[in-house]
């Protein structure tokens, strides 16, 4: 009926004013859309015009004429006509017969590349060029509108992609291609903001590989597994894939259970398929060994924001007992390289709103963008609005100082990044005054009053509102805080005493309080809280508050929560979140994107920030709400790489009459290496030996133990880097962790230390208890200025944000080490090197001092990224010469 690949063979027209017949209580009528689009006699799409210059004349109006009128009088017509435009000359808006008018969109580019079309009367042309060039317009109708299972759907509520996903899609297809083709492995990474529809782009994804690569038989017909990292994310796949059968044409789609499961079904086929499963499905089991599932080329893994999950264990050796109470120490592995042996010639795709650094090393380079600003611009998304309204706390200055000087002194003396995060978490001052009782029943005072006031402002519309806490005995407290000021909230009833409840809706709702506390359960958590939290029964509990929360008309309209629920979790009328926690980067956008999502008469999501993360903020905004990007250069791992092995090689000469083969051989007995560990650490610790090292005050000597502290912590500041990227061997990997797990060992061997986490926290508890002693929490909120987070003023704000400039910091100190090591062969030209190096140094920071004030906003940023741009050029120039010249001296 419609020659899709020959364009040219079809017939188009477009007809105005087309007379449909149709019958009003026997009389004939008639309706005459404004177009109707059609290809080889078939309506196709139906597009109704409003005058540009009648103020009351709107698009809604032309919505309403189709949705209402025309679905009323003629469905006859609409049954074979799925798509659906509306246009007032300024505005344009494309959708299907069926769409809700809060989701017709702007179609804003045309082509792969093309810039954001934001003007006005742009959108129009924008439109007609994008859509419905014929050509483009087919490739649209065949594969670009979504629709379930007939057994699902018998209202045929399609849904068209918007133009996001469209091209996301389109490149991420030549991605894929060309990493079969080059046997890359890497099919690359798609950042989509929160809340864009990622999972739509991966439905139609999944449909091109399967129908649309003919021309690449190694793909054929695809197995797609698609990778998520909680259940959560595995149970919105699940509803929406599972019912896609006929969408995606890949055959059988299911959830799968384990990795035996996952290894019959494969091994069962040749292609196709369709599988859903958390990246937990991949640890090591006894009864399940990891290891080789399937080696088939033709399998691709769709990852949706598990690749943080998937670098777990990439960083330590793990330590368990065996049935006689041994200790065991196993070399661990991140889950992506577990995928990787599991499925040796898949390609793996990630999906992101909020990446990091190691998305691009797992996965490849960024395919497509489509950031947090552009979703706000296009409507997919509502604004959020930002209220700092502080729990204001006195704290000594002298005293806070004196703490973040102790971790700073641990940090010289060798603790790692994660000990000191980990003592800072555990015993930070900020969460021992949040957990203060007066100020916990000012806060649900506060925040009672502010949801009250707020939505007796618009009654009629469901707002829900998410507390975030610190943990979970915070979050508990408030609670009991919140029982004692309003025990209304916490009487059972299927549904507010102001929502109109149909008897067909009572029968789905279930009794539930106004507001409650979602959270796991703790082994030892207090009696009290543990019942409350539901016990065993917790994930039951969590289910049904999960299952309540979604009900619009449910009673339930306040959870309190810590981790569950601040990411992955879509309730459209969520409206309100009110902040309690110190948020930063990627988690502090998922948990502020919860209230993003688009509601009939909502428009815009509030954040209510009782802690003070404006600064955390504009720097997570400036890197995902624009085109900040994070990826690392391949010039980063390679310094990194370098840096790594320098170190590593210099921890084996200090090891080189200890037997390190436990570490290289996986068949070990864990016990065996866990003795070496315990043997190497002893060691270590009791060498009288002193070596020289260069520090702030130039050569000096050091004992065994600082020495090897310091080596290590460069050792894992590279790693951190370059591991996720795959570059290093097995036998590297295995090298570090083990000699990270000696300086651990270490640690807390050492009766002097001040860097063991334990330790820390003991020290720093009694220096907070010290600075609370002469401070007072003070009776006030101290409400701040209202922010909108994607208006150009923002924005504008966020220019003065400065990123680090890690690469340049990188090079630095490794050419400082390079220099010093060059020395001991050629000093006159290592003498030389250290001059430029120390010139190059000097104009950095020189350039970056006189930066004018005029120099302001992007003007102001772009002068800085030159500068170190410029820097960085100039230390590589260095690097190469010095590599030339040791060369030429050897």
């Amino acid at each position: 009926m419609i020659d899709f690949e020959n364009t040219e063979h079809n017939i188009f027209r477009v007809v105005n004013q087309f007379t449909v017949e149709y019958t009003d209580n026997g009389q004939k009528e008639t309706r005459r859309p404004d177009i109707l689009l059609f290809v080889n006699g078939i309506p196709v799409c139906i597009i109704e015009l409003k005058n540009p210059a009648d103020a009351n004349a709107t698009i809604y109006d032309a919505w309403e004429q189709i949705n209402i009128r025309y679905w009323r009088d003629i469905p006859h017509l609409l049954h074979y006509c799925p798509l659906a435009c509306i246009s007032d000359g300024v505005k344009t808006r494309l959708g299907t017969a069926r769409t809700p008018y809060e989701h017709f969109y702007a179609w804003r580019r045309v082509h792969d590349g093309d810039a954001i079309s934001t003007l006005p009367f742009a959108e129009t042309q924008t439109m007609i060029q994008g859509v419905y060039a014929p050509e483009r317009f087919l490739e649209i109708f065949r594969d670009y509108i979504y629709f379930q299972d007939s057994i699902y759907d018998s209202e045929e509520r399609e849904i068209v992609c918007r133009y996001p996903q469209f091209f996301a899609t389109r490149l991420l297809k030549q991605s894929i291609v060309k990493s079969v083709m080059q046997k890359s492995r890497k099919g690359g990474t798609y950042f989509g903001a929160t809340g864009c529809g990622k999972t739509y782009t991966m439905a139609f994804l999944a449909r091109q590989l399967a129908l649309r690569c003919t021309e690449t038989p190694q793909i054929g017909s695809p197995t797609i597994i698609l990778i998520v990292d909680r259940d959560e994310l595995q149970k919105q796949g699940a509803k929406l894939f599972t019912k896609s059968t006929e969408f995606l044409n890949l055959g059988e789609v299911s959830v799968v259970k384990d990795r035996v499961q996952l290894r019959a079904e494969l091994g069962a086929r040749q292609s196709g398929g369709f599988y859903i499963c958390t990246i937990q499905k991949f640890c090591d089991r006894k009864e399940d060994k990891i290891g080789l599932i399937n080696d088939r080329q033709n399998i691709i893994c769709f990852s949706d924001e598990a690749h943080r999950t998937q670098l777990e264990h990439a960083k330590k050796i793990r330590f368990s007992k065996d049935a006689d109470e041994n200790m065991k120490a196993m070399v661990s592995k991140p889950y992506a390289k577990v995928l990787k042996e599991a499925f040796p010639q898949a390609i793996f795709v990630g999906f992101t709103g909020t990446p990091i650094a190691e998305t691009y090393q797992t996965f490849g380079d960024e395919i497509d963008r489509y950031t947090m600003d552009q979703a706000v611009a296009d409507g997919l998304t509502v604004s959020i609005k930002y209220h700092p309204r502080i729990a204001k706390v006195l704290l000594d200055k002298q005293k806070a100082k004196e703490i973040e000087d102790y971790y700073r002194k641990c940090a010289d003396d060798g603790a790692t990044y994660e000990d000191i995060e980990a003592s800072k978490k555990a015993m930070s001052s900020m969460e021992m005054i949040l957990g203060e009782p007066s100020r916990l029943e000012r806060l649900a005072i506060d925040i009672h009053d502010h949801y009250v006031s707020s939505c007796s402002g618009d009654p009629d519309r469901i707002q829900k509102a998410m507390i975030v806490c610190s943990n979970r005995k915070i979050a508990y407290a408030l609670l009991q805080k919140f029982k004692d000021q309003y025990p209304e909230w916490f009487e059972e009833k299927k549904a507010p005493d102001d929502i109109f409840v149909t008897a067909e809706e009572q029968k789905e709702l279930k009794p539930m309080p106004f507001i409650a506390m979602i959270a796991s359960v703790g082994k030892n958590d207090e009696k009290e809280m543990y019942s409350y939290l539901g016990g065993v029964r917790n994930d039951k509990r969590s289910e049904e508050m999960d299952a309540a929360f979604k009900q619009e008309k449910s009673n339930f309209h306040i959870a309190i929560v810590v981790d569950m629920w601040i990411t992955g979790f879509d309730v459209p009328s969520l409206t309100y979140l009110y902040n309690d926690k110190p948020l930063k980067k990627h988690l502090l956008i998922q948990t502020i994107s919860r209230v993003n999502r688009r509601y009939p008469g909502k428009e815009f999501g509030m954040i209510i920030d009782y802690i003070g993360i404006r600064d955390n903020m504009r720097e997570a905004m400036k890197m995902y709400g624009g085109n900040t990007s994070v990826a690392p250069t391949s010039d980063d791992v390679e310094q990194a790489a370098t840096t790594f092995r320098e170190e590593l090689e210099i921890l084996k000469v200090l090891f080189q009459d200890y037997d390190l083969s436990p570490f290289l051989n996986p068949n070990c007995n864990p016990i065996e290496r866990y003795r070496l560990l315990a043997m190497a650490a002893e060691y270590v610790f009791v060498s009288t030996q002193e070596l020289k090292i260069e520090g702030n005050r130039g050569i000096q000597k050091v004992s065994f133990k600082t020495y090897y502290l310091k080596t290590v912590k460069r050792m894992r500041a590279a790693y951190d880097i370059c591991q996720p990227s795959g570059e290093l061997s097995e036998e590297e990997t295995a090298l570090a962790q083990c000699f990270m797990a000696i300086a651990g060992f270490v640690r807390k061997m050492s009766g002097t230390s001040g860097v063991d986490t334990d330790t820390m926290n003991r020290t720093v508890a009694k220096m907070v208890e010290a600075a609370l002693k002469y401070n007072r929490v003070e009776s006030v909120l101290e409400s701040g200025e209202e922010e909108d987070l994607f208006s150009p003023e923002y924005f504008e704000k966020l220019s003065d944000v400065k990123m680090p400039a890690t690469k340049l910091e990188l090079l630095v100190k490794m050419l400082r080490r390079q220099i010093q090591e060059y020395g001991k062969v050629n000093r006159l030209a290592a003498k030389t090197f250290q001059e430029m190096l120390e010139k190059t140094i000097e104009e950095y920071h020189e350039r970056r001092k006189h930066l004018t004030a005029e120099e302001a906003g992007e003007t102001q940023e772009q002068a800085c990224e030159d500068i170190i741009r410029i820097a960085t050029e100039k230390a590589l120039t260095i690097l190469r010469q010095m590599d030339e010249d040791r060369e030429s001296f050897s």
